[in-house]
């Protein structure tokens, strides 16, 4: 699932009903619901993905990392490294 809109009208970022995240082009699982946060940004925010596989990561500078979807490649959005909810944790 490709998260970012920046022309607004984002319909993910303040949607909490549970299930499970799928890429839009492949269908792999990403993330699960129950790692969703809320954050101030326009995009969903996730703690972890389903599988060590969902994701693939590239760092683009330091601290930011390029989020793919890890079957198909699909752009996700960015991951920034001590940026979460609590201790850390990175946000998707």
């Amino acid at each position: 699932m490709s998260f970012c809109s920046f022309f607004g009208g984002e319909v993910y970022k303040d949607h909490f009903k549970s299930g499970i995240y799928v890429c839009s082009k492949c269908d792999h699982q990403l993330f699960s619901s129950r790692s969703k946060y809320e954050h101030s940004s326009p995009w969903p925010a996730f703690t972890e993905t389903i599988l060590e596989d969902s994701v693939s990561k590239h760092q683009e500078r330091p601290g930011a990392y390029k989020v793919r979807c890890g079957k198909c490649g699909n752009g996700l959005g960015h991951e920034f490294v001590n940026d979460g909810p609590a201790k850390g944790l990175s946000r998707f």
